[in-house]
């Protein structure tokens, strides 16, 4: 299938299935297109770009800055013309269509189709795919591209489907907006989907109340505007640029820890290092000062209290600057992924905008008008419910698929998550994960690792068509191998110590587990040397 739709969706036999539409499923079509391989992409949205199409409310924009966050290839950064550093919503929306049109990849993605089922003929060795749509198909290979955000969290809140006003959760914003203009509202979560709602509704609501449970390490932005004269400039030197980039350790081009220990340098040296990094933006603070910040506590307090002493300078009220940044750090600082922010902080100045910290004070119950805590009640007109995902392994589960024997993502998972360098998991022949558990994916850069991994999954396709395999699984010992690996890398850092989503510590009940791999230049390296060495932990057939 490389032209047109089958109007009846019957597509037959396809070599690929790709679930999702955003970075890696784009540059998967594109890339295998290429290679010779009927493919189709079947995404649930209405449009391309996978969390970029989910995630529209007021203030969502991207916390990696371009030209990193984008595509290599040259065809695509040519004509392409950012107006930010860190672009909105609406602005990556443009972008992905952009790509889709560039690249003609849409004659072969099936938009507001949702895979509802996809089971492995052991006979066969293909996927049959069936759809929310209709569309279905026979596989030879499945990938799913689902992201590390497809599935929203949504904590148990007693009374919230009583509440009468208007409720929404940050990634099912409805497509046509909300406005906070003179409403009272509330926002439940302070992390990066939080930090930006609230950056928005302090600006127009009447009264805005944040409901914190654990304060944000939100580090400044910098955000700026972007010409089309410094941009045509700067494109003099992408090639290099992209280069870069795409070579270990990988991500971001601009973004190299130095190869010296915070507790090496004098205190007016690690400030100055500090300062440097700080004025740069973005993600640079966090991973573009010392080598050991994530793994020596004491190198990590340095970090802490610079930032610290940084965000309380901008609050008038000690208690709120107390509340929002601690004297003593309440986890590692970076062992969360910082959010950023542009005022942040500053807008818990205004007299409309008030701080409640629900540790102190816990939320009891959604009322028909607001929120009630254990000491007092607040009425609302619009709760905002930023309360983050069930990272990294609540959108697989909720898939459909069924592997060998029947068996689900969901019951593989039930003790532990295990996969194969988290590209495979045993009992799910022909079935890669892309951007997903227990690989780099929230450590790199979206776009960046859709290009490094998703290679290795092409030349992986690749290789066994042209040896004529017809089937590669992962071994059970192989999974759990790299799981107990992982838990090496989460014992070796700092990471272990926080209730973060890296860790799964976010939705109750979810095995506590390294769930990102944080060291994407050996990720990559394991990933070459896997290949080179004829795919080791794996079943070819």
């Amino acid at each position: 299938m490389t032209s047109g739709k089958d109007p009846a969706g019957h597509l037959g036999q396809v070599d690929v299935a790709v679930v999702g539409a955003g970075f890696n499923g784009l540059y998967q079509l594109y890339r295998l297109r290429q290679e010779g391989f009927s493919v189709a992409v079947f995404e649930a949205g209405a449009g391309p770009g996978g969390v970029w199409y989910w995630n529209c409310y007021p203030g969502a924009r991207v916390d990696s800055h371009v030209p990193n966050y984008e595509f290599s290839m040259e065809q695509i950064w040519r004509d392409w013309y950012w107006t930010e550093r860190f672009p909105s919503q609406p602005e990556l929306q443009r972008y992905f269509h952009h790509v889709v049109d560039v690249l003609a990849l849409a004659p072969d993605i099936y938009y507001e189709t949702r895979v509802e089922n996809a089971r492995f003929d052991e006979t066969a060795n293909r996927w049959s795919v069936e759809t929310s749509s209709g569309v279905t198909a026979e596989a030879r290979h499945l990938l799913v591209c689902t992201g590390f955000a497809a599935k929203p969290y949504v904590p148990d809140l007693p009374g919230l489907e009583r509440f009468e006003g208007i409720c929404h959760h940050t990634a099912r914003w409805p497509q046509s907006g909300q406005s906070f203009d003179g409403l009272k509202v509330g926002v439940i979560g302070t992390g990066a989907s939080g930090v930006q709602v609230v950056q928005e509704a302090a600006k127009t609501a009447a009264e805005l109340t944040v409901f914190q449970r654990t304060p944000v390490m939100a580090l400044a932005m910098q955000q700026a505007t972007m010409s089309v004269e410094e941009q045509d400039e700067a494109k003099l030197g992408y090639a290099e640029m992209f280069r870069v980039r795409n070579e270990p350790p990988g991500s971001f081009a601009d973004l190299i820890r130095l190869n010296v220990s915070a507790m090496s340098v004098d205190e007016a040296e690690r400030n100055r290092v500090y300062e440097q990094a700080w004025a740069r933006g973005g993600f640079h603070f966090w991973a573009a000062t010392f080598n050991d910040i994530l793994t020596n506590e004491q190198a990590n307090r340095t970090s802490y209290d610079f930032w610290r002493d940084k965000t309380r300078a901008r609050l008038q009220d000690p208690a709120v600057a107390e509340l929002l940044a601690p004297t003593d750090p309440p986890y590692p600082f970076g062992t969360k992924r910082p959010s950023l922010e542009q005022d942040y902080y500053d807008v818990f100045n205004q007299p409309n905008v008030a701080l409640v910290d629900v540790k102190a004070d816990p939320i009891s119950e959604v009322t028909p008008v607001g929120v009630r805590t254990a000491d007092r009640s607040f009425e609302l007109d619009m709760i905002v419910l930023a309360t983050g995902f069930d990272a990294n392994t609540g959108g697989l589960s909720q898939l459909g698929v069924e592997g060998r024997n029947g068996m689900s993502f969901a019951e593989y998972w039930a003790d532990r998550v295990q996969l194969n360098l988290g590209v495979a998991a045993a009992g799910f022949p022909n079935l890669l994960f892309l951007y997903g558990p227990q690989s780099p994916t929230a450590f790199c850069n979206g776009p960046t690792c859709a290009e490094l991994q998703g290679e290795w999954v092409v030349d992986t396709l690749r290789h066994m068509r042209d040896e004529g395999y017809t089937r590669l699984e992962s071994t059970p010992e192989a999974d759990a191998a790299w799981s107990e690996h992982c838990d090496a890398i989460a014992a070796a850092t700092l990471f272990g110590q926080a209730d973060s989503w890296y860790m799964g510590a976010n939705v109750p009940g979810k095995p506590r587990q390294l769930l990102n791999y944080p060291l994407v230049d050996g990720y990559l390296a394991k990933l070459a040397e896997t290949a080179a060495a004829g795919y080791p932990g794996f079943e070819l057939s």
